[in-house]
């Protein structure tokens, strides 16, 4: 249920956002606006506020199908316009008003990005830590010399370092250098009597089409530095049967010392010979009484690959710090982020269209629903975070090129501006069938990658 109100509040707010810039400019524009409605098809609610601005006689409609809205505006070209109000039409307005009232949609998405990434920075929110576990056995960061435990206080690329407020900070400069080809130096804080120190963590060197998990794997760091403590212990599991229990401390597996929960959970998965799991003797912490446990771990398929399973939460909770900000440092990190967030998606398009980055990065409804519901119920300021990653895709998207959306139009009054001609009527009709048949295209890859991704 959570996830259906969360999904439906994030659309609703969005198209609201996107079709009230149209409405608004057009409005300063002199255009007429017929009807504001977000949805489609058969009318829930209608109503036309008594005060409206000066010429406009504007009806408001909420309507059944939620994705997508439309600002419907008085226009020669779709039904005759008396002379009275010809100066009203769209089509008659100049062309920095037409492509002001087009733009005016992506932009509003891109305006409420910013200020939800600027109430989040206000209102601070709890992130782990940016202290690793122990990275991935023959991963990047293993080569580049990460053991696991360092903290980092300062990243950047090309020297420009900038201090890391916390672990999701750090995962979000990784993604960017690793889909952009760009090496990352970390400043690592001095532990003792060490100095600090900094250290390349070489992304070039990884071919990263997705941003997904197995990059993460790639690089080396899946997660912050927890305690490899067992959690919550399943019924009928491999770790019941061996007998483990809640808050039990690992500190041995076989033959490896045990530092991090990280590095547990690559244990546990590494633990199967061919078909067959690994019986291995495990040291534990008790109630500060130490304990050997046989555990024989079950084997589970991961996609190509057979991989052990204990089931029980592994690690505890790492540790948390408040990343906030003050008044006019969150504005213009509300600003750099919808910038950061807008250009890594203009990149990541361009290098699916070249094949450089796969066609599984696209997602559908499924997949915006789930997130939905998910960070919903992580709490105000991760519903937050989503709807503002998911209000600079919609700008972002709208703004593409493809003759149905945003973009598109803007795209012939780029033509119009040049030669001085509008598009005729004959190419317009081909260029809309090209962008219709092209979006459903796009659609259906990302509704196929929701099915995979949820039910696969």
């Amino acid at each position: 249920m959570l996830t259906v109100v969360a999904f439906i509040v994030a659309l609703g707010l969005l198209i609201a956002v996107h079709e009230y810039g149209h409405y608004r400019v057009a409005v300063a524009c002199g255009v007429k606006v017929i009807r504001f409605s977000i949805g489609f098809g058969k009318t829930l609610y209608r109503w036309s506020p008594k005060r409206q601005h000066p010429g406009q006689n504007t009806e408001f409609v909420i309507a059944a199908f939620p994705l997508g809205g439309y600002v419907k505006m008085l226009d020669e070209r779709e039904a005759p316009v008396p002379a009275e109000e010809r100066h009203r039409a769209f089509n008659t307005q100049p062309l920095r008003s037409r492509a002001a009232i087009v733009a005016a949609g992506p932009i509003a998405n891109l305006l409420l990005a910013v200020l939800l990434y600027t109430l989040v920075n206000w209102i601070g929110v709890q992130e782990p830590a940016a202290t690793l576990a122990r990275p991935v056995a023959a991963s990047l960061a293993e080569r580049a010399g990460l053991q696991g435990g360092e903290h980092v206080t300062r990243a950047g690329f090309d020297g420009q370092l900038e201090p890391v407020q916390s672990f999701e900070d750090l995962r979000w400069r990784m993604t960017r250098g690793a889909l952009d080809g760009r090496d990352l130096t970390l400043e690592i804080a001095g532990e003792g009597a060490r100095p600090t120190r900094e250290l390349i963590l070489p992304l070039s060197r990884i071919e990263a089409k997705d941003a997904d998990a197995q990059l993460f794997r790639k690089i080396g760091v899946m997660t912050p530095m927890t305690r490899p403590e067992i959690g919550e212990v399943m019924a009928g599991s491999a770790a019941e049967r061996a007998g483990l229990r809640n808050g039990d401390l690992v500190r041995a597996v076989g033959p490896t010392a045990i530092v991090d929960g990280q590095q547990l959970r690559e244990v546990i998965r590494a633990s199967v010979d061919g078909t067959q799991p690994r019986t291995q003797s495990w040291q534990i912490e008790r109630a500060g009484q130490p304990v050997t446990i046989e555990v024989t771990p079950e084997v589970r398929e991961e996609g190509a690959a057979r991989i052990g399973r204990i089931g029980a939460y592994v690690g505890a909770p790492p540790q948390m710090v408040l990343v906030r900000q003050g008044v006019f440092d969150g504005i213009w990190h509300g600003v750099v982020r919808t910038w950061e967030v807008s250009a890594l998606t203009v990149r990541m398009m361009g290098k699916m269209v070249i094949g450089e980055a796969s066609l599984k990065n696209l997602s559908g409804p499924l997949t915006i629903a789930d997130y939905a519901g998910k960070s919903a119920s992580l709490g105000l300021t991760q519903y937050m975070v989503f709807l503002a990653l998911i209000s600079v895709s919609l700008g972002v998207l709208n703004l593409m090129p493809l003759p149905v959306l945003d973009g598109g139009h803007l795209m012939y009054y780029l033509w119009e501006g040049l030669t001085g001609k509008s598009v005729s009527d004959a190419w317009m009709e081909r260029f809309q069938r090209g962008g219709v048949a092209l979006l459903l295209v796009m659609m259906s890859i990302a509704l196929f990658n929701d099915v995979t991704r949820l039910f696969g």
